[in-house]
């Protein structure tokens, strides 16, 4: 892995004796000056980008320091060292552990001990796995088919459930069952449909409701979720009516370039315009008074 980092940016490696702080040149002293400085106190963050944000903010900061012995600052000697530097490569390093890897045939991945889903379309093939130090990456070919938080468990089960619902399409008995979905939280909008569904439908109501989350392939859970409670407002309870009214929301309006349609019930001081059923008696009043 250091040999493909050295080999991408062309450099030669000098190493170090462990313990030995003299060998490294500047790195002990920067490392602890970076923790005295950026992490005194301990920063508490929600994910490594957040940490990384942080971090970003005080090297920054510290660029218009001047040191002493120097009479530019931190930040134009940067520039300088910068200038004398080869161009840009036009693609970085791809920092990961990269692993071959197979698709098993309960759709499982598994990576350092632990075991990550991808879809079901892609069982029993090859795949290669990468992984970074805050996700994990599985492709097929040049496709990447899945993507996941990484787990630093031991013998973990890290599941998409959308990875999935095509299988439960077919098999709708094991849909209570199924572990993938177990901690699987949708808003309350969901249950509601799949209970009218299968009182109306039966058996193959489930088949039905289980099409519904399939739209999240291609279109995020709110929008969807939006669809769902606008189908059981309207009464039209079905998943054509779900599909019809988040393609109307947002395809239809992205494409025509126009605003959704706007809930008339929020602006109550406009006023209202009353439009009267047309008949043939007030038209040939209309052609009278336009002859006169």
């Amino acid at each position: 892995m250091f040999s493909e980092l050295q080999f991408h940016y062309l450099f030669t490696d000098r190493f170090g004796r462990p313990g030995k702080g003299a060998d490294k040149g500047k790195v002990e002293g920067l490392v602890g000056y970076a923790r005295r400085n950026f992490l005194v106190p301990i920063p508490v963050f929600s994910d490594f980008e957040a940490l990384n944000a942080h971090l970003l903010v005080c090297c920054r900061r510290r660029l218009v320091d001047r040191l002493r012995g120097h009479d530019s600052s931190i930040g134009e000697r940067s520039q300088q060292d910068l200038a004398a530097f080869h161009k840009p490569l036009p693609a970085p390093y791809d920092a990961c552990d990269k692993k071959p890897g197979g698709v098993s045939s309960l759709s499982l991945v598994r990576y350092r001990l632990n075991d990550y889903s991808a879809p079901t379309s892609y069982g029993h093939r090859a795949a290669l796995v990468r992984g970074y130090v805050h996700e994990v990456v599985i492709a097929c070919g040049a496709q990447v088919i899945a993507r996941h938080p990484r787990s630093y468990e031991r013998e973990d089960f890290v599941f998409n459930p959308l990875h999935y619902l095509a299988l439960l399409e077919k098999k709708t008995n094991a849909l209570d069952q199924a572990a993938p979905l177990a901690a699987w939280s949708l808003p309350e909008e969901f249950a509601t449909l799949r209970r009218l569904l299968e009182a109306r439908m039966g058996k193959s109501g489930k088949r039905e409701f289980v099409q519904a989350p399939r739209l999240m392939e291609a279109f995020e859970i709110h929008d969807v979720a939006a669809a769902v409670r606008d189908a059981i407002e309207r009464g039209a309870i079905g998943f054509d009516a779900v599909k019809h009214l988040v393609l109307c929301h947002l395809v239809l309006c992205r494409i025509e370039r126009r605003p959704p349609r706007l809930d008339m019930a929020i602006y109550p001081y406009l006023p209202k315009a009353t439009v009267a059923t047309m008949s043939a008696r007030s038209y040939m009043g209309l052609l009278a008074g336009a002859a006169a």
